[in-house]
């Protein structure tokens, strides 16, 4: 007999997408809007996440009969904060976009590429994303000194709710700032912009968009959100089918990118309250969590216009909250990229060199920290003394 959605599977959806949405919206703004976005495009791209995370997440729950959760890549947004906006502007973004997600679905579908993935070593993708991640959790300090009392009241909110219940933490740090926005700056002027309105964005492709954007957040998206997303849910008893999952997302976001979104994949902290004992003993109905989450999502993205509006009243305010919320997942990747003393020079030099934020030949950053950590553990493996270095799968993120 099929299972029912109840109370506790709607209750662990309903917190997984408030969570989710709450804790990251503003490094997604933050990200789209570094690359080339209008407040416009960055409210359409935001619309277009939402809802495609949240249809995937419903149609993969219901097929697979599984908790799926789906997210935007929050570290993807991230890294696209730090990147800066490429010549010929969001178009030549959204073609990156595009590519990542051709990459993605590649990866579920092409087994030796998904492999190639899984064979990069954790240290030195861990060491990229810390370097992506260095300079945006930066951000509340450098508010701190511009606006005091406002960021001070937003970090004190944090730090307090965060020895109380973490998942809450961000959340609550995003609504004290908008509390404090709508005190200082007013309400923003939401006159026919109550909904978000698509704005369809014809993707420019750019060789040097795809080494220094596509790869880059491909390979981010991929071993930061897909590959724990499938460890949780793992975890808690479940055999789910990677490529297709995989797959799935990247066709998801493919569709996404023509609105201006960047990516989504498989949910790796949110995910577990809708895999873990929060959404009921009966695991076979705990699929319906991730059925409501994905609902809630689209509900959630329904409003992004308004979180827009307020967002760019105080950019400094929700910089601070994005880098608030990116300190817990700056702490986790630089753990795991120095953990190992096999790869620890190789994964400094993929630090360094990515948080510099030095492009060369149009290619940012994060690309050429991949090279130099490359180098680093070809040249390791020369030494006659070096012991054989392999991929970790323990990602974090």
């Amino acid at each position: 007999m099929p299972s029912r959605p109840n109370a506790s599977t709607v209750s662990a959806g309903l917190l997984a997408a408030f969570v989710g949405f709450t804790s990251s919206f503003a490094v997604i703004l933050q990200g789209l809007q570094a690359v080339g976005a209008s407040k416009e495009q960055a409210a359409s791209g935001l619309l277009a996440l939402s809802v495609a995370m949240g249809l995937c997440a419903v149609a993969l729950s219901l097929a697979t009969r599984m908790p799926i959760l789906i997210a935007w890549s929050t570290p993807g947004a991230a890294l696209l904060a730090g990147a800066g906006v490429p010549e010929g502007g969001f178009p030549v973004a959204v073609g990156a976009f595009v590519v990542a997600a051709l990459l993605v679905i590649g990866a579920g579908l092409v087994r030796p590429l998904g492999r190639a993935i899984s064979a990069i070593p954790a240290a030195i993708a861990n060491a990229m994303l810390a370097g992506v991640l260095f300079s945006l959790c930066l951000a509340p300090v450098k508010a701190i000194g511009a606006e005091p009392l406002p960021a001070l009241a937003v970090a004190a909110v944090w730090l307090v709710v965060m020895r109380l219940n973490r998942l809450y933490a961000v959340p609550a740090a995003a609504l004290v700032a908008g509390v404090l926005i709508t005190v200082l700056h007013g309400a923003p002027p939401l006159a026919g912009a109550l909904l978000p309105e698509p704005v369809l964005v014809v993707p420019h492709f750019t060789v040097a968009a795809t080494i220094g954007i596509a790869l880059p957040l491909f390979l981010v998206t991929m071993a930061s959100q897909n590959i724990p997303g499938l460890a949780i849910l793992q975890a808690n008893g479940y055999a789910p089918p990677a490529g297709r999952l995989f797959a799935a997302t990247g066709f998801f976001s493919l569709l996404a990118t023509v609105f201006g979104g960047c990516a989504v994949n498989l949910a790796a902290i949110t995910a577990a309250i809708c895999a873990g004992e929060e959404a009921g003993p009966d695991r076979t109905a705990r699929y319906w969590a991730s059925v409501v989450g994905g609902l809630a999502f689209v509900a959630f993205g329904i409003g992004a216009a308004i979180v827009t509006a307020f967002a760019g009243l105080s950019p400094l305010l929700v910089q601070a909250v994005a880098g608030l919320a990116l300190i817990g997942a700056f702490a986790a990747s630089l753990r795991g990229a120095m953990e190992a003393e096999a790869t620890r020079e190789a994964a400094t030099l993929t630090f360094l060199v990515t948080a510099s934020g030095v492009a060369f030949l149009g290619i940012s950053a994060p690309f050429w920290g991949l090279v130099a950590g490359g180098v680093g553990l070809a040249l390791r493996r020369l030494s006659p003394s070096a012991k054989p270095v392999a991929p970790d799968r323990a990602r974090r993120a």
